[in-house]
């Protein structure tokens, strides 16, 4: 395996993981931290602005997390081989931990995705064991494929009454007291029926399957080297690049009518429904290899200054993500300014950009004086149970490489 080297940090990974997180934020801010859908734009011209957000990053950002994801897996596991440590119980206990995160963190907002990631990391366990990159990939693409959604389209068309019955997320609708209740509403609805919500979701949307699928991507991409020897795949990159652009194009184009191929009726109307469920679903992961390999081609080209400025983001998403909900779901919600009802389009994306634009100059401006963003430090600490973990950057330079080595070596 290439893999990388033991407690080096992968600057394009890490810039990538910070550009995943911007496009989660610029989707998060036009959906109005999920209030849009009470009262969805009918003005073309915000609309269109929604449209356009949408078609670059919705699901595509998640995507990426989802693969970067699949390769700090592989680090992680890689790092305690090197160490002559298995990594596997250690490893359980930090998704423990950011399961414990992402509960809190949905009790502010139900959208919260550390919760499931640090489920779905459970599945990844039995894959460390697999050697064959190929028989990963394999699996990887079945998952991708939505196998459960091919079963539910081709019993539909079959007649199978079950085939036929909506997803229950179908359903699903954002509480209006979201919108003018007070924090303890919130709060109360998040528990009560936003938690299970968004697990229907992830699960009739085929989010899970695409989760586990991409996480595995993600670990092969770490084991071959993709991100420690990226000049090994610089055509690769290009390659992959012209491929996933063509593939995105045919199915924005094609998705409709394919889906217009298959027979529905008043007692049969799912089949359809979901062919086209999984069809986006597949238009969204050719947009994501557009996405990722757009991003790597410019990194290690002429884009190397600018796409760097992402790189201390992408060292503390887990503290920037959670922060951008403490502050913009007060904006939005009925307990704080409420400013869903009044906010377009453009001024939520544009709020969002200056927002951004201020985490990541607080981001270079963190590491100058720390080593680890503050949630990614108790993570870190709460992963070896030792608060030992080195924090702050010391005032000798000295002191700082004898600091910065300690905390790469036993705590990688």
């Amino acid at each position: 395996m290439a893999g990388t080297d033991a407690g080096a940090r992968l600057e394009n990974l890490d810039a990538l993981r910070g550009f995943a997180l911007f496009g989660l934020f610029m989707v998060h801010m036009p959906e109005l931290f999920e209030l849009y859908w009470l009262a969805p734009v009918t003005d073309p011209f915000q609309r269109a602005v929604h449209d356009a957000v949408w078609l670059v990053f919705a699901g595509k950002s998640f995507a990426l997390m989802a693969l970067c994801f699949g390769t700090s897996f592989f680090i992680l596991m890689q790092g305690g081989e090197r160490r002559g440590q298995d990594f596997t119980a250690r490893f359980v206990w930090r998704l423990a931990l950011l399961a414990a995160m992402g509960l809190l963190h949905g009790l502010w907002y139900r959208g919260d995705i550390l919760e499931v990631l640090a489920v779905m990391g459970l599945f990844l366990l039995p894959f460390h064991r697999v050697a064959s990159n190929r028989v990963l990939l394999a699996v990887a693409v079945v998952l991708l494929l939505q196998p459960l959604m091919l079963v539910q389209i081709v019993a539909g068309l079959a007649g199978a009454d079950w085939a036929n019955r909506p997803p229950a997320f179908w359903a699903d609708a954002i509480n209006p007291l979201y919108a003018t209740g007070s924090l303890w509403d919130t709060i109360r609805i998040n528990v009560v029926e936003g938690h299970a919500q968004k697990w229907t979701f992830m699960q009739g949307s085929g989010r899970l399957s695409q989760i586990l699928g991409l996480s595995l991507v993600g670990m092969v991409l770490g084991r071959v080297g993709f991100y420690a020897r990226p000049e090994a795949f610089a055509r690769l990159r290009v390659a992959g690049l012209l491929l996933s652009l063509a593939v995105a194009v045919l199915l924005h184009f094609a998705r409709g009518p394919l889906v217009a191929l298959l027979p529905a009726s008043e007692a049969m109307p799912v089949p359809r429904a979901i062919a086209g469920s999984l069809l986006g679903s597949l238009s969204d992961l050719a947009v994501t290899a557009v996405l990722l390999f757009g991003f790597l081609a410019l990194f290690h080209g002429p884009g190397r200054r600018i796409l760097g400025l992402l790189v201390p983001a992408g060292r503390m998403t887990l503290s920037l993500y959670v922060a951008q909900s403490l502050v913009f779901v007060p904006v939005f919600y009925g307990y704080g300014l409420g400013l869903h009802a009044s906010m377009t389009q453009l001024e939520a994306v544009l709020w969002g950009l200056a927002a951004f634009a201020a985490q990541l100059a607080l981001a270079h401006l963190w590491f100058r004086h720390y080593l680890y963003g503050p949630l990614e430090w108790l993570w870190r600490a709460g992963t070896w149970l030792s608060p030992r973990i080195p924090f702050r950057r010391m005032l000798a330079a000295g002191d700082e490489r004898t600091s910065a080595g300690r905390h790469c070596a036993p705590w990688r």
